[in-house]
Parts: structure tokens; sequence; C-alpha cells
């Protein structure tokens, strides 16, 4: 296959790569302050077309369930940018009421389209309204919260913490059901739930990558990974399952090629 964004490749790093939910379409953003789409045809990939954002070095971007919207958090900001890919316009969302945060890089997006949630610091999570882009309500991990991620029906949410803890939210009444231990993780870096609902995948600065079921999950402080996976080397910094839950993605920026399908 051709490089995907052959017709424009970055001038900085690369920082988020996604395929359109329902077209055949992929997004590349990154350092150099841009949002650009492709048509995937494998022939040629023609760029649909770019989107710059000034001084404003993109730290994630994702699209929305619906794929109308584009979202995207800076590496230094407390604003964010809303690209409506409807009317083709780019809206800035400068300040979220009630939410005190220096910077707003992380955040993760319900399956259901309905949440934000917005990944602070301090243990902080901000759960907003997808549909208004206001804050619902505020829920705190103890320590600092490095990685969140929905279940998918999006009832749930697990908090990944530095200290390697996780905690599991409910979504409709904002409690903490439960928490456990990661074990062995010295800091906790990037979590995963499986499309089916049947496993957690937990990735921690050590390289390891503990799998656990979710029921182990709900009940037990310390439960027993299913398989710890001792591929990578360095920080484990990427996570995620395949739509069919037969493959696990495992993969670290820290070095080239360490990307393992499990």
């Amino acid at each position: 296959c051709l490089p995907a964004n052959q017709e424009r490749f970055a001038n900085g790093k690369l920082v988020t790569v996604q395929f359109h939910p329902s077209a055949q379409v992929v997004m590349t953003a990154g350092h150099d302050r841009s949002v650009s789409l492709f048509q995937v045809d494998g022939i040629k990939n023609p760029k649909i077309q770019s989107i710059y954002l000034e001084s404003f070095p993109i730290y994630k971007a994702r699209f929305s369930v619906d794929g109308e919207q584009v979202i995207a958090t800076g590496t230094h900001h407390s604003m964010f940018f809303v690209y409506d890919m409807v009317a083709g316009s780019i809206i800035p969302i400068p300040k979220v009421r009630g939410v005190e945060e220096k910077f707003l890089r992380n955040f993760e997006l319900s399956p259901d389209g309905s949440f934000m949630l917005l990944i602070g610091t301090s243990g902080y999570l901000h759960l907003l309204s997808m549909k208004t882009k206001e804050l619902i309500s505020t829920m705190k991990v103890n320590g600092r919260c490095t990685a969140s991620a929905f279940t998918p029906d999006s009832s749930k949410i697990y908090s990944y913490s530095k200290e390697g803890e996780v905690f599991i939210w409910d979504v409709r009444s904002r409690k903490c059901l439960h928490k456990f231990e990661d074990e062995g993780s010295l800091e906790g870096k990037c979590i995963a739930v499986s499309k089916n609902n049947q496993y957690v995948a937990c990735g921690s600065s050590s390289g390891v990558v503990n799998l656990y079921t979710t029921d182990a999950c709900l009940k037990e402080n310390h439960p027993k990974p299913v398989k710890a996976i001792m591929n990578l080397v360095t920080s484990a910094t990427c996570v995620t399952f395949n739509p069919t839950t037969e493959i696990l993605a495992v993969a670290s920026r820290d070095t080239d090629e360490a990307v393992k399908l499990v």
C-alpha cells in the first residue's frame, strides 16, 4: 500500500492517525498544527483537505462517533477546537465553564456519542456533553490520571492512575463503583476495553501489558491477569483491541517498530 498521507506528509511529528467511522477517509494530525483528511483508495489516496490551526500544535484529534466533527486538543492550551465537517467551519471552544485546567490534552469520546471525557491534572476527570461541550460533572481519582476508557455501552469509565490503580466509574451517577490495583504496575500509561466488554488491557511504564477479564476487574481488588504480555521493552503507550476482540495491539512510541499484535 502507498502511504495514506502521501499527498501531504506532515512537517512535524504525527500524533493522530484515525479512520473515519463510516467513510473511506483517514485523518492525520500533529505538531505541524494541521489536520488533514485523505480519501483512502489504495491507488492514489488523494488529499481531501487540510485545516491549519494557528500556533496550536495538536496533541490529539478524534472523529466524533457520527463522523461529522473532528475534536482537536493542543499540546499547551486550555482551549480546544471543533471542526464541523458538514458546515466546513472551525469552532474554537475557549473555556469550558467549571473546568479549571491550565492544559487540556488527553480526552476520550463515549461510543454512544453522548459524552466527552477530559482527563485533567491532579486526578480530575471532567465529563462534558458532546452536544453542547458543557460540563456535566467532575470526578477525581487518587493521584494522577494518565488514561481512561469507556466501556462499549458507554455506561462505565475505567480510569488508570499514574500510581497503577484503576477506578471504575458509573457514567450515569458519576460514582466510583470499584477500584483495583494493576498487578506489578509502577506507573500506569494506557488502558483499553474490548468491544465485546470481555477484557481490559492495562499498559505500564515497564512495557508490561496486563490483560484482565472485566468480571475480575469489577469484583476483585487484586485481580490476576489472564495474561501478562512482556514483548515491549520500553513504556507501553498504546493498547487497542480490534473490533472482533481477537487481536490486541500493544505499542510503544519510545522506540522504532515497537508494535506487537497479540
